[in-house]
């Protein structure tokens, strides 16, 4: 097949499902055109190296790239933010050109502009469009603490609403990321028939059971504690304030946050206020080096808000551990929880629940090192079998290869 693939995040961008994608239908023969813009997140700005320009095009392997400009935010102003979709939505639609003839478009969403140019397309050639939800809108927004209240943001959930509900019908299949996430967009309009659940991967090449060094027990500061690690985004839908709070109400354990983010300013202000010495930031660290880090903890942690979008959603930290054989503690509601706890691949409680939390912390910490492995075991077998790249790209293959098979029938 020819296909188009269009997301306002790609490679060298930490966002990998996209361009992972991209790579293995490549790789599989298939010939794929990539529509993007310059890599910006999480910074905000334009990647040191990268100029914005029109008629930038690149080839990533076996793929072929083009760029198009956007303004570039990933800060707490909506203001911004919005500016940054909405420019992207603008010019790929206007760079659509560079799709022509595909014979199916897959689209990555967040932001629902990024469907602007594939509806062009099925409008112009009834090209077929297959949708990725990775997150649910207006509710992960609303519930973000960047939207407005009162009267502007009912308006705002109205038109967000009603975007998104032409956005699932305008689509020739719904790909989403758990069950709960299914028959959300499902109520929100979307046709059953068009909806598959596809669980999520992580970058299989840098998330992989590797030994532990003594550089990366370095890092975490390992103090004779069994360490609980969270790695990524330190933002504002990742509820840290409830894990801060429970590790500094027990002595059993050290948590070590990974990573940086709008939240971080908060996040070290409650600990010096909390008086957490077994709280530590280390910063963001080097893809190449996760791995390791993972290794080098006794558990991951997984914190989500209590906002009801989330409870369909599956952080990709949780494909992370797994895939790296580490056994998790969720702080977690919906369909992540229900994982953890149907799977045995570690410990879980209710989002926002500090103290709850807190009795998870001492268990792991009491739990014999044979068992932790036993579940670490498991954690690996349930990635394999489930959620790694292999399974998911022989899930998408076979979506796009129907899909555009409906066109050839019209």
């Amino acid at each position: 097949m020819k296909i188009g693939l269009i997301s306002q995040w790609y490679p060298p961008e930490g966002v990998f499902i996209p361009g992972n994608l991209a790579q293995q239908l490549a790789e599989r023969g298939h010939e794929v055109r990539v529509l993007t813009t310059f890599p910006s997140y999480p910074y905000g700005r334009v990647f040191p190296g990268w100029r914005q320009r029109w008629r930038h095009r690149e080839t990533d392997g076996p793929v072929a790239v083009r760029r198009v400009p956007a303004y570039p935010s990933h800060d707490t102003s909506a203001a911004r933010r919005a500016l940054s979709h909405l420019s992207f939505g603008a010019s790929s639609a206007a760079g659509v050109g560079w799709l022509a003839g595909v014979d199916v478009t897959y689209v990555y969403h967040p932001p629902p502009t990024s469907i602007a140019a594939a509806a062009l397309l099925r409008a112009a050639r009834r090209t077929p469009v297959v949708l990725h939800v990775q997150d649910l809108w207006p509710e992960s927004v609303l519930g973000s603490g960047m939207a407005p209240t009162g009267r502007k943001g009912r308006a705002m959930e109205r038109a967000l609403g009603g975007l998104m509900r032409r956005t699932y019908r305008l689509a020739d299949a719904v790909v989403v990321i758990s069950p709960a996430m299914a028959e959300r967009v499902v109520a929100r309009g979307a046709d059953p028939d068009r909806v598959r659940v596809v669980w999520n991967w992580t970058d299989d090449a840098l998330f992989r059971p590797v030994p532990g060094t003594d550089e990366a027990r370095a890092v975490l500061g390992h103090r004779g504690r069994p360490t609980v690690m969270f790695a990524g985004n330190i933002g504002l839908l990742q509820g840290l304030e409830t894990a801060i709070r429970a590790a500094a109400a027990v002595d059993q354990i050290d948590l070590v946050l990974v990573g940086s983010g709008a939240g971080e300013h908060a996040a070290r202000r409650l600990t010096a206020d909390l008086g957490a010495d077994n709280v530590r930031f280390v910063g963001r660290r080097p893809a190449e080096q996760m791995a390791e880090l993972y290794a080098a903890a006794d558990w991951q942690l997984v914190c989500l808000r209590d906002v009801p979008a989330l409870r369909a959603a599956v952080p990709s930290k949780l494909q992370a551990a797994l895939a790296c054989g580490v056994p998790v503690i969720a702080s977690v509601a919906g369909d992540t929880a229900a994982l953890v706890r149907s799977t045995g691949v570690g410990l879980a409680c209710p989002p926002e629940d500090w103290r709850a939390l807190a009795d998870r912390f001492v268990a792991a910490a009491s739990l014999p090192d044979a068992a932790r492995r036993e579940m670490g075991d498991r954690a690996r077998q349930v990635y394999r079998e489930r959620m790694s790249l292999r399974v998911g790209v022989d899930q998408f293959e076979d979506i796009l290869t129907k899909a555009a098979a409906q066109r050839g029938r019209a």
